[in-house]
């Protein structure tokens, strides 16, 4: 079906779900997804020739830049299949393959009866490969294992066809062989999608139910909703309720995604496509929720999905204070497309006003920092990334502290800080290594698994504060970049931690303030003192720089005092002239020392706490 029918005004529904297929593409990052849907955007001719680009779903500039998915794209594609020669609907939803954005897949996965497990033929099966194939199978979808990049020098196809057949219970002969790039074996993968993956099955006189997998925000038309249809027939100008909070819409327009939207008479049963209410305010259309229609509503709602919960958090700080308003109105703005984002106001004493925000990892907070930055004009400071811990304090009060300010003075009977469960895959001669990595992390070994003779799946419990900083990049360095690492919460364990605070002029500094293990606590103040002396200027007098547990100091440095050269007026004359300036000056030093406070400038606080100094540094180069 070409794409100039396509383009028509409105299109009828398609009542037949027996020719609708639903399936998304899952695999790790940077395995081909993106290109194989470019292919099957090109093979089913919805885009034309000319107007075709690569990674043609990603529509923001940075997942172009960078090469990767950040948000799920739902497209419906048209094909004639070769094995009955009969019309059908594929509706494809691409995902991302980023560890930062599993609840993309998990929101994709809800929505579709199959799944296309890619796996790239030159670097073999990855942590999120399993992840995501973990994922799949909780789903109860068919899993269709394909292996991509085929035309590469370096592929090895029948050594990842064993792997994946073992792992998934198939023959190796079961995997498909395609080349995004090529188009190799694409139109094969499609017949065999129309013939494995099951047709969706609902029906359609029951009362309308429809479940949410996406929403985002568009300027000019308020909320557009993208939802999948179980039950029942949704039309234009129908009263549509929410069944979680019974909001209710009066719908302006439905359609389908192919790829750009179309509008339709109406969406039945199986069918995946948008709704438009007019509303501005993108939480009444809030992901997992159940759309049904006013004058004939349904009685249960569809089991939706969890929602994300942040693991990191770290505080966002404008460079000019002036600039807090548009902040705030710049994160309101990406809530709307970033369900996953989470903010509060709060205020530093070095930095000024700014949002303490949560994040999935440190790949969602790199790409919502660069998003704000571009999409607002603002010129960001970011905190140290941290986690969220429940302090017990000496009362048996419960606490939850995003934040080492939070912290609680005085006896702590009990810290819980989150623990993940990583797996890590690696060739296997990297097992030494990443186990000692592991260790110095305090991470716990809770098994091994050979995929295949070179291949190594090694498990680990580890505490997520471990993690959140430099872990990824350490295991990268030590397995010349051919680990990969996936990880998901397991709940909370008690832990021997403490808030370690510096200390200027014996003075607390709440910026600086951090909570780690006891047996890091000393590495880190000496860490913290040294960068302190280095980055804050002398003064007239001697400033002691302390790392403290409580009122234990465990580190200190200390900032030599500027001596001014009272003597330089005094071209000779009696010594005891000389000898009175000194001592009055030294008066004068004692009482500047006992009332003299210290001075850090912005930028000190800006190169201690940045996330990554040299970024910071390479900006200012660029500018």
């Amino acid at each position: 079906m070409p794409a100039i029918e396509l383009s028509k005004a409105p299109q009828p529904s398609l009542t037949n779900p027996a020719q609708i297929r639903n399936f998304c593409i899952i695999a790790h990052i940077d395995h081909g997804k993106s290109t194989l849907a470019d292919r099957m955007l090109q093979i089913t001719e919805v885009v034309e020739s000319r107007n075709m680009r690569a990674q043609y779903l990603d529509r923001m500039d940075i997942e172009r830049e960078r090469g990767i998915t950040i948000k799920s794209q739902a497209v419906r594609l048209p094909w004639r299949s070769g094995y009955d020669n009969q019309e059908y609907i594929l509706n494809m939803i691409d995902t991302p393959g980023h560890v930062d954005f599993t609840y993309e897949v998990s929101r994709s996965l809800a929505a579709c009866e199959g799944a296309v497990l890619l796996v790239d033929c030159a670097q073999g099966i990855e942590a999120q490969t399993l992840a995501n194939l973990y994922l799949a199978m909780e789903n109860n979808l068919t899993i269709i294992p394909v292996l991509n990049k085929i035309d590469l020098p370096a592929a090895q196809p029948e050594k990842f066809a064993e792997e994946l057949a073992k792992l998934i219970g198939c023959q190796p002969e079961d995997c498909l062989r395609v080349s995004g790039k090529t188009g190799a074996g694409v139109e094969e993968l499609l017949n065999e999608i129309v013939k494995q993956i099951p047709a969706p099955i609902g029906n359609p006189d029951a009362p309308a139910r429809a479940l949410i997998f996406d929403s985002v925000y568009d300027s000019y038309r308020g909320v557009v909703t993208y939802v999948r249809v179980v039950d029942g027939h949704l039309s234009t100008r129908d009263q549509i309720q929410m069944m979680s909070t019974g909001v209710r819409h009066e719908m302006l327009e439905v359609g389908v995604i192919s790829p750009e939207p179309v509008p339709s008479k109406g969406l039945g049963v199986g069918e995946v496509g948008y709704l438009i209410t007019g509303v501005k305010d993108v939480r009444q259309s809030r992901v997992g929720d159940t759309v049904t229609t006013y004058v004939r509503p349904a009685k249960d709602q569809l089991s939706g999905y969890k929602d994300p919960r942040p693991m990191v958090y770290s505080g966002l700080f404008p460079l000019d204070g002036a600039d807090y308003p548009v902040l705030r109105e710049a994160l309101d703005k990406l809530q709307l497309n970033d369900a996953a984002l989470v903010y509060e106001p709060e205020s530093s004493a070095a930095l000024g006003f700014g949002f303490r925000c949560g994040f999935l990892g440190l790949l969602h907070m790199e790409i919502v920092r660069e998003r704000l930055e571009r999409e607002a004009g603002l010129t960001l400071i970011s905190t140290a990334p941290s986690v969220i811990y429940s302090v017990t304090d000496g009362d048996g009060k419960e606490l939850v502290v995003t934040n080492p300010s939070e912290f609680p003075e005085g006896k702590i009977m009990e810290v819980k800080e989150p623990i993940v469960r990583a797996t890590v895959l690696a060739p296997s001669e990297f097992i030494g290594t990443i186990m000692e990595l592991c260790q110095q992390r305090r991470g716990t070994l809770l098994g091994m698994d050979y995929l295949s003779e070179d291949r190594v799946e090694i498990r680990y419990t580890l505490p997520l504060a471990e993690i959140v900083f430099d872990f990824f990049d350490q295991l990268k360095s030590r397995t010349r970049g051919y680990a990969s690492l996936d990880y998901e919460p397991i709940g909370e364990e008690a832990g021997d931690l403490v808030k370690v605070d510096i200390l200027l002029q014996s003075e607390k500094v709440d910026a600086f303030s951090a909570i780690v293990h006891r047996d890091k606590a000393y590495a880190y103040g000496m860490a913290m003192t040294v960068k302190l002396r280095e980055l804050i200027p002398r003064q007239q007098f001697e400033v002691p720089i302390q790392a403290a547990i409580g009122g234990k100091i465990i580190a200190r440095e200390t900032i030599r005092a500027i001596r001014k050269d009272v003597l330089a007026k005094c071209y000779g004359g009696d010594i005891s002239r000389k000898r009175k300036l000194l001592e009055k000056q030294k008066e004068g030093k004692k009482r500047m020392k006992m009332v003299g406070r210290v001075e850090v400038p912005q930028e000190a606080f800006i190169a201690a706490l940045s996330t990554g100094e040299e970024k910071a540094d390479d900006k200012d180069k660029k500018k």
